[in-house]
């Protein structure tokens, strides 16, 4: 289900109606916007199926294209060009949705270039990224653009409150998910994680009191859990919202400008850890001596 991007998703569909089809999109936003399941969801307009089958890998048009260990390779680049010159099965044409395509290194960019100058048959394919600036300049121009951005807080609220969530609970899940549709619903659907987050932000609060040595102790027990971009998400969410409310009160400039370099240090320390392959432990190392 399309929570919000209305305005993106009545594009695409008016796209399909007028048969106005490019051969390459490329839809870019923060994580958890809600890009893939748009992009799924376009997808089975166009092949008149649910978007289950292609889910569960069934639809022989379709091909999913993710990271392995971090990077999108160039032998999975070649075996979706070998998929793509295939006859299509049941639809009239392919497609592929790349996720992640910034994981593309620079053989599988290169291979994958050739693929959009050179098109073959009927075929679609949908980029996603967050960093679509780590694309080469000729890929994005040979593709249409697409941006999403964070919803409304209250459109989250309504959406929650459309699936029979209280009002005070609608309230707080809308608040803490940073207008961010897949946050949202792993809150509705995955309770634990409401628990979690709290107890992760009362670490952080303790952990800010603490000594450098105690912080390193902390950097390399969370370094090995396979959720740390989730950990440095609610961190992110915490200084944020302590720099707005320190912006909207009288609050000293230097606390200010500290709060906003502690952010900036975390969200460097979150894109290293999401798109290269930096020593975790080392990167928090460093994050820890702003704190």
């Amino acid at each position: 289900m399309i929570v919000g991007h209305q305005k993106q998703w009545q594009f695409l569909k008016k796209s399909a109606e007028l048969g106005r089809l490019s051969h390459a999109y490329l839809f870019t936003g923060q994580e958890k916007l809600g890009k893939k399941t748009v992009a799924l969801e376009w997808i089975s307009l166009l092949f008149g199926q649910p978007s289950t089958r292609l889910l569960m890998g069934v639809h022989p048009d379709f091909i999913l294209i993710t990271p392995i260990q971090k990077e999108i390779q160039i032998s999975q680049i070649k075996d979706l060009n070998y998929r793509l010159s295939l006859r299509p099965y049941l639809a009239s044409f392919k497609t592929a949705i790349i996720d992640q395509a910034h994981s593309m290194n620079q053989e599988a960019q290169n291979c994958f270039l050739k693929t959009l100058e050179e098109p073959r048959g009927n075929t679609i394919l949908i980029l996603i990224s967050e960093y679509p600036e780590f694309l080469f300049s000729t890929i994005r121009s040979r593709s249409e653009i697409i941006k999403f951005y964070p919803l409304a807080k209250k459109e989250i609220e309504n959406y929650l409150k459309e699936q029979g969530v209280e009002e005070k609970k609608a309230q707080v899940i809308s608040q803490i998910s940073q207008g961010k549709p897949g946050k949202a619903i792993d809150f509705l659907y995955l309770p634990q994680k409401l628990k979690e987050r709290e107890a992760l932000l009362n670490e952080l609060i303790k952990l800010t009191k603490l000594d450098l040595t105690s912080r390193f102790q902390y950097a390399q027990k969370i370094s090995q859990m396979p959720d740390l971009k989730e950990i440095l998400n609610i961190w992110l969410s915490y200084f944020r919202e302590n720099l707005i409310s320190s912006l909207n009160s009288k609050v000293a400039p230097w606390k200010i400008g500290r709060l906003a370099k502690i952010l900036e240090k975390i969200q460097e320390t979150f894109f290293l850890i999401s798109t290269t392959n930096v020593n975790p432990r080392l990167a928090l190392e460093t994050l820890m001596l702003e704190l």
